[in-house]
């Protein structure tokens, strides 16, 4: 271990605990077996993330960060790069004046943000699973709660504190540094620069959550996934929308559930929020109903972490889907209806009707965003499991746009994720930024280069 420029802790491979503080903090227990850090900094303050970025130009390392340890391919974890792993640096303040919350990238959204600025009456729409860092959510986009009525995360951010490649630190806003502020807001683990704090723009905390859920036998999924598919966009904007098939506690088998979370401020509001999902033709088919009731945060967070249980080995991929009904749910009907684990589940996130994006380097969407994540613990099955991840996605392309970084996997597939002028904007401003590739940037099978094979 090497401290004396640190306040946290250098650990290079022969040091004790070299390996955990790789891996340590991987969500995913199926963990990359082929990528070996030159070493791991564990940041505990903003000085010890800008000697760490000094420290990599010194040495001629390539740095990559880690916030919360989310990301399903482990972007964080590269071959002979710096490591910069911010868990031990955690640190939130509140500006009641300004409705500003300042938080460090390695905040869990769920567990530490929202807790937080629940004492104040404020909210902020952080990603589902509570124990994701905001940080790689909000680069990525942000795909947080109610995204189609609220918007992307990343547009409530006002401002970044980021480490340059030549390792300064600097305020980022839409005045000053201004290429940096637009490059932080979608471009991932693409970015090129460690972003130490986030000042993020929240709301009113919602005065009344009300959630609905209808579950249905998969014999179902063509009939009422038609029928969401041409009712969604008609649902008020202060309801998220989510169909998703997974096997629910009590249940022995895979079911459709066609959810609708309301966050408004009376029970009233949320009755007349939800009734379109409750007029859905097919309600008396139903395996059970739940229509309006009163819910938390609490408890749909509860809810996630029980659907991404930690621990397991996870295969994940997505795209963004376009098209009329009738070509769509044919498309998706492997992915929902043959899950090959019992853990399992595949979403589908309703965006109707788009909103307009603001100028930021995140700038692909569609209407509906499909995810399907693969649960398991036999690392003899990683290979078929994939296969069969591949065939369901594969079935998708007809349909799909692109895809989103916070739930894609490059070593894998690589699908276009960005608008094609803000690809080559990312590109112009990453090449004055970081022109000697300091930061290791995308982690792919091969160049990065933002198509969909099948149309190139």
């Amino acid at each position: 271990m090497h401290t004396n420029r640190f306040s946290g802790t250098l650990r290079l491979p022969d040091d004790e605990g070299f390996e955990e503080a790789c891996f340590g903090r991987v969500f995913n227990a199926r963990r990359p077996a082929d990528r070996t850090p030159a070493a791991v900094l564990e940041a505990v303050c903003e000085q010890d993330v800008v000697e760490g970025v000094r420290l990599a130009l010194e040495r001629g390392w390539q740095v990559a960060v880690r916030s919360g340890g989310h990301s399903w391919a482990a972007w964080s974890v590269r071959a002979d790069a710096l490591l910069i792993d911010l868990g031990g640096f955690r640190e939130l303040a509140y500006d009641p004046d300004t409705g500003i919350v300042t938080a460090t990238p390695s905040v869990k959204g769920g567990d530490e943000l929202n807790p937080y600025l629940g004492g104040f009456g404020r909210f902020f729409n952080g990603g589902h699973c509570p124990s994701v860092g905001i940080g790689g959510f909000l680069l990525q986009g942000g795909q947080g709660w109610n995204a189609r009525g609220w918007g992307w995360a990343a547009e409530n951010i006002v401002a970044i504190d980021v480490v340059t490649a030549e390792g300064e630190l600097v305020r980022a806003d839409e005045e000053r540094h201004s290429d940096l502020f637009w490059a932080a807001r979608g471009a991932g683990p693409g970015f090129f620069g460690v972003v130490t704090r986030f000042h993020l723009r929240t709301r009113p905390l919602p005065g009344h959550l009300a959630h609905t859920v209808h579950a249905y036998p998969l014999d179902l999924f063509d009939e009422v996934m038609t029928w969401l598919h041409g009712t969604h966009h008609t649902v008020s904007d202060l309801v998220e929308i989510v169909a998703l098939t997974q096997t629910p506690p009590g249940f022995d088998a895979p079911v459709l559930l066609v959810t609708g979370v309301s966050m408004t401020d009376t029970p009233e509001q949320a009755a007349e929020a939800l009734a379109p999902l409750h007029a859905n033709p097919y309600a008396d088919r139903a395996l059970f109903r739940v229509e309006a009731r009163p819910t938390t945060l609490a408890e749909q967070l509860d809810n996630q972490r029980t659907a991404n249980p930690e621990g397991h080995r996870y295969l994940v991929d997505n795209a963004w889907l376009s098209g009329p009904a009738q070509d769509v749910v044919p498309a998706i009907r492997k992915a929902f209806t043959e899950h090959p684990t019992r853990g399992t589940f595949t979403i589908w996130f309703s965006m109707a009707p788009l909103r307009r994006l603001p100028d930021m380097a995140f700038s692909l969407q569609s209407e509906i965003y499909c995810a399907t994540y693969v649960v398991h613990d036999d690392p003899g099955r990683d290979a078929e499991l994939r296969a069969w991840l591949d065939a369901a996605m594969a079935a998708m392309e007809p349909v799909t746009a692109g895809q989103y970084l916070g739930d894609s996997d490059f070593t894998v597939r690589q699908l276009r994720f960005m608008g094609d002028a803000q690809w080559r904007r990312l590109q112009e401003i990453r090449a004055v930024r970081d022109p000697k590739g300091v930061f290791a940037g995308y982690l792919g099978a091969g160049a990065v280069t933002n198509t969909n094979h099948w149309e190139q």
